[in-house]
């Protein structure tokens, strides 16, 4: 085989990835308008509640999984797991109940989780805030100082449960 062939070739094949790399982001960030969406860290999306053609867009942007932190008794508008899993990703519910489930225990599942799910993944609430406040007190027992975990947090969404999780930062916690 002609090198500049093979070459030519391989040009070809990496250059209609990154396309399709890019096609997908694309997709994602134009076409999904995730609710309140935040890219806080490398792999992880956080956002409120999606709609099915925004989880579509997710899954063709090639996210793997869905963290939903809302409760078994919070309206979606869809049978979420069904839609998730459908699309080929991977659905896993953890319950956050308000202010009272913003506790350690439940950072402490998330990272787990996280730790088994191949990303990227998408976290989300009904707003984004709960999500910000697990990844906040997450980052804290990840060995993050009280000031870089909050500012994590509302990077990732965290609003009214700030207060809160200042209280859990400052007391280091549940």
């Amino acid at each position: 085989m002609n090198p500049t062939h093979r070459s030519s070739r391989i040009g070809r094949a990496l250059l209609a990835g990154a396309l399709a790399s890019l096609a997908a982001a694309t997709l994602l960030a134009q076409s999904s308008d995730l609710p309140n969406r935040k890219d806080p860290l490398p792999g992880i999306t956080t956002a409120g509640q999606p709609n099915a053609a925004q989880l579509e867009a997710v899954a063709a942007a090639g996210f793997k999984a869905v963290i939903d932190l809302r409760g078994p008794n919070e309206a979606r508008g869809m049978d979420e797991p069904a839609v998730v899993e459908g699309l080929g990703m991977n659905y896993v519910s953890l319950p956050v109940a308000g202010a009272d489930g913003v506790t350690y225990a439940n950072a402490s599942a998330l990272d787990k989780l996280l730790a088994k799910l191949e990303g990227p993944v998408l976290i989300h609430c009904s707003t984004g805030n709960r999500a910000g406040a697990l990844l906040a007190l997450r980052a804290k027992l990840d060995g993050a100082d009280p000031a870089a975990a909050l500012a994590l947090g509302t990077t990732a969404g965290l609003a009214g449960l700030k207060p809160t999780v200042e209280q859990k930062l400052a007391a280091g916690h549940d």
